[in-house]
């Protein structure tokens, strides 16, 4: 096998550079502590939804509710959470309860998740527009006071992702559970044999994306400081595309957290790029769908070439 297909960090981090070198190329200003911040300000909520769609996905399952799930915690966090503070808490703790019984529960009656995750994000997102009928509410100010920090080396997101990357490496990677975890992704039968409960390791999985799904919407909310119920639903793809364009497969329990954190980065600096192009945001998403293509050939093409 060639070093790219051994390693298949190596092709989101030269993802990433090219990219960057390309906007540092267009638009030199953006090569500064303020130029990457403005960059790189939505990344943070982009990369935890990423990891929460990589969670599910480690265990051979797709969430197509992500997005009006995040969008959901972005109206508590808003509403509930500023008003009321144990109240919101207790919320959010409930919500990542009920996303870990849907993994549960899906396992237990072997019910197909993307049918199950599709129908949930009618439930999430009518939650959403009961909460917060139209646009409003307000960030909690310790949060607010959170999401514009400004470290003295770099910018308060590429920190965050860092620390995100670092953190969910050390849980999935490096972990015994985390091994179990991925374990039940690449062999299902022989984890169960070993005498783990998949229906619990399944709920884990689930509730560790309710999670990062929970900070996602916390943290999107610190950064605009508002929300509404359809302020995260485009994250659903963004956080599928993320985990793939950071190495992951759907299949397998092959996952990389760095990658996948990696590959938000990548999504969001593709936007940033995009309009220094002046592109109209009409050709914007289709743009970023070309340049997800691009990267997966150059991966297929290197997996393959790895192989002869």
């Amino acid at each position: 096998m060639t070093f790219l297909a051994r390693h298949r960090i190596v092709l989101p981090v030269v993802s990433l550079a090219v990219l960057l070198a390309a906007t540092f190329y267009m638009q030199p200003r953006a090569m500064s502590y303020f130029g990457l911040n403005l960059l790189f300000n939505l990344a943070v909520p982009i990369a935890l939804a990423t990891i929460a769609q990589m969670m599910i996905i480690m265990v051979n399952d797709i969430d197509l509710s992500l997005g009006a799930f995040v969008s959901l915690t972005a109206c508590v966090t808003a509403t509930f959470l500023q008003d009321a503070p144990l109240i919101g808490a207790l919320i959010m703790l409930s919500l990542i309860l009920s996303y870990a019984a849907l993994g549960a529960l899906i396992h237990a009656f072997d019910l197909p998740a993307i049918v199950v995750t599709l129908g949930m994000s009618f439930v999430w997102g009518g939650l959403a527009l009961f909460i917060l009928p139209s646009p409003g509410g307000s960030s909690p100010e310790w949060l607010r006071a959170l999401m514009t920090v400004k470290p003295p080396f770099a910018p308060m997101a590429v920190v965050a992702a860092i620390i995100i990357a670092l953190v969910t490496h050390l849980l999935i990677m490096r972990s015994g559970i985390g091994t179990v975890l991925r374990g039940v992704g690449g062999n299902a039968r022989s984890v169960g044999r070993a005498g783990w409960s998949l229906i619990r390791l399944k709920a884990l999985a689930y509730g560790l994306a309710g999670l990062f799904g929970v900070l996602a919407g916390m943290t999107l909310v610190g950064l605009t400081t508002a929300a509404d119920a359809n302020i995260a639903m485009r994250y659903t793809l963004l956080s599928i595309a993320g985990v793939i364009l950071g190495g992951g497969e759907f299949i397998g329990g092959k996952v990389s957290p760095t990658g996948a954190v990696i590959g938000a980065l990548t999504l969001t600096l593709a936007a940033s790029f995009l309009s220094f192009m002046r592109l109209s945001s009409d050709w914007q998403i289709g743009a970023q769908g070309a340049i997800l293509i691009l990267v997966l050939t150059a991966r297929l093409i290197f997996r393959q070439g790895g192989r002869t």
